[in-house]
């Protein structure tokens, strides 16, 4: 029964960080990412469409992304949604494709994105805490029902806290890998 508790806790952790660095490949590093367009969606037909899915996304220099769109009446569409969107990126069009010219990042631009990275670890690590939280209820109720000891319990949430530190400890080298891309000039 612990086991369950136990793989239970390790499954939801690891796809904590999962979703972290989801998050963090969202984020502008100063050069061409592709994944930083993964939040915009387009009107497609009457219905709310992921811009990968209408249009082939490619990255020919280090500071260029090209849109092709597999129809080409949803270009200004396309333009529409990446200029309102938080990316601070101007899109230009030639008919067929759509161009994003990365800029260089400022420091001061740099070090925001290195907070909203931060904010986003310091996110994962409550969403992890509060599932050792979840785990040990789940131990307690299984001492309460008479399946655990109390040396039992003990071990447990001692391996528990274990899972929990060693979890956050991955989201800390995490979040300091894309500071460090981040703050690469």
């Amino acid at each position: 029964m612990v086991k369950t508790v136990m793989n239970e806790l390790n499954t939801k952790m690891a796809r904590t960080i999962e979703v972290l660095k989801e998050e963090l490949n969202t984020i502008r590093a100063g050069k061409a990412n592709p994944k930083i367009l993964d939040k915009i969606s387009v009107e497609y037909y009457g219905v709310s469409t992921p811009l990968n899915q209408v249009a082939s996304i490619s990255v020919p220099e280090p500071r260029m992304i090209v849109i092709q769109p597999y129809d080409s009446s949803l270009i200004s569409e396309i333009e529409k949604m990446i200029m309102v969107s938080d990316l601070g990126l101007n899109p230009s069009n030639d008919g067929k494709l759509i161009r994003l010219a990365i800029p260089m990042l400022t420091e001061e631009r740099r070090k925001d994105l290195t907070k909203v990275a931060k904010k986003a670890g310091e996110n994962s690590k409550i969403a992890i805490r509060n599932e050792r939280r979840h785990a040990i209820d789940q131990l307690k109720k299984l001492h309460k029902d008479g399946d655990l000891t109390e040396d039992d319990i003990k071990k447990a949430e001692k391996d528990v806290q274990d899972a929990i530190d060693k979890q956050i400890k991955a989201i800390d080298e995490v979040i300091a890998a894309k500071e460090k891309d981040i703050l690469a000039v």
